[in-house]
């Protein structure tokens, strides 16, 4: 029998004022999540002109999704929010197993089908405990009356441990989906091919094995990850991945089908033969545990938790810098329409959360410069 995770309609608010063990269980779930599109300065003073508050009492937020005008953000207690014209609510979610409580696990990544439209399906990947043991599985879920229900499993059996889940899904710039998992506190998982932890997947939309995945019936990917949590692509379809380091060495690669990017033989600025090193990396000294990212113009948009801060990598200079910051823990970041979206994580345990937290900010990219 399917598991009712959460429903709960959310009043609305009218112009009213990694490190090794990166996260925390989700805390419980908030029933006064809110729009918010007019917060008063007197009440919130924003550490950036031009930044906007669009939803308030978030419940750990995983992902931020949207379609037109309408936001859909995945929490990870087991909720989706669909934000829209000024209401928001938090619909409720049926899967076949409980999300898993464990720490960092939950219901992660949230990808709507390109044909959401007109078929009202989305995928979403989750962490669950059964009999036979923790594991993370990509599903897809149906929306009809306002309740999403686990319809098919994709992918199942992913490595889920103590730490380290993964959880980004997105569907790439070839139409196919994407998904990063962890090393599951297994370190030498990352480096085999036989096993899904510790890679980025790659899979046809009916779940079945793209042809020219770069290993024969595998849906491995890339190989040689720790803990990727962010995945995006350029405009000429390059992709990129975040992923937390061990305490530090946090890095930015450039993700090719088939290649090694090292954990746990190399990290940070460590190079070998035959293993990828990062574009970017935090150094020994700096941690950022970098979760979700977002391109645009030669820029990569990336959310830190510890680093607390929304981070900007110019892909032609090399440089970096804090594009927002005093927010808390950021999770996830989306670029639309000339708008930079991003949401913090103040509630997962690890954060210090304000009365109102967390929250789905906004600001124009033209106010970042």
């Amino acid at each position: 029998m399917k598991k009712l995770i959460s429903g709960y309609l959310i009043g609305l608010l009218f112009l009213i004022g990694c490190s090794t063990n990166d996260e925390q269980p989700p805390s419980g779930n908030n029933d006064n999540a809110s729009n918010n599109e007019g917060e008063s300065q007197e009440e919130m003073t924003m550490p950036v002109e031009g930044l906007e508050v669009i939803a308030e009492n978030l419940d750990v937020p995983w992902s931020i999704e949207m379609t037109e005008d309408t936001f859909y953000i995945s929490e990870r207690t087991g909720s989706i929010v669909r934000l829209e014209d000024g209401e928001a609510e938090r619909q409720e979610v049926e899967l076949d197993h409980e999300v898993s409580t464990a720490s960092e696990a939950g219901l992660l990544g949230f990808v709507l089908a390109p044909d959401f439209a007109e078929t009202n399906q989305a995928y979403a990947y989750y962490t669950y405990e059964s009999n036979e043991g923790q594991y993370n599985r990509v599903v897809t879920l149906q929306l009809e009356d306002n309740t999403w229900s686990e319809e098919s499993v994709l992918l199942d059996e992913i490595p889920s441990g103590t730490y380290h889940h993964g959880g980004r899904l997105k569907i790439g710039s070839d139409g196919l989906l994407y998904a990063t998992a962890g090393d599951a506190s297994e370190r030498e998982i990352p480096q085999d091919l036989d096993s899904l932890g510790g890679k980025i997947l790659r899979m046809n939309l009916d779940g079945s094995v793209p042809e020219d995945n770069p290993y024969s019936d595998s849906y491995v990917y890339s190989y040689g990850h720790r803990n990727a949590q962010g995945i995006t692509w350029s405009s000429d379809g390059t992709m990129y991945a975040s992923e937390h380091g061990d305490n530090a060495n946090d890095e930015i690669n450039l993700i090719e089908a088939g290649e090694n990017y090292g954990w746990p033989i190399i990290e940070g600025e460590e190079e070998q033969e035959g293993m990828i090193a990062p574009l970017f990396t935090s150094g020994n000294e700096e941690t950022w545990a970098p979760s979700g990212m977002a391109y645009d113009d030669d820029k990569l948009y990336v959310a830190a938790l510890r680093g607390s801060a929304v981070l900007e990598f110019d892909l032609e200079s090399g440089e970096s810098r804090e594009v927002i910051t005093d927010l808390g823990r950021i999770r996830d970041v989306r670029v639309e329409d000339n708008y930079l979206y991003f949401v913090s994580n103040n509630g997962d345990g690890r954060g210090a959360p304000e009365d109102s937290d967390d929250r789905l900010y906004r600001i124009a990219l033209s106010d970042l410069e």
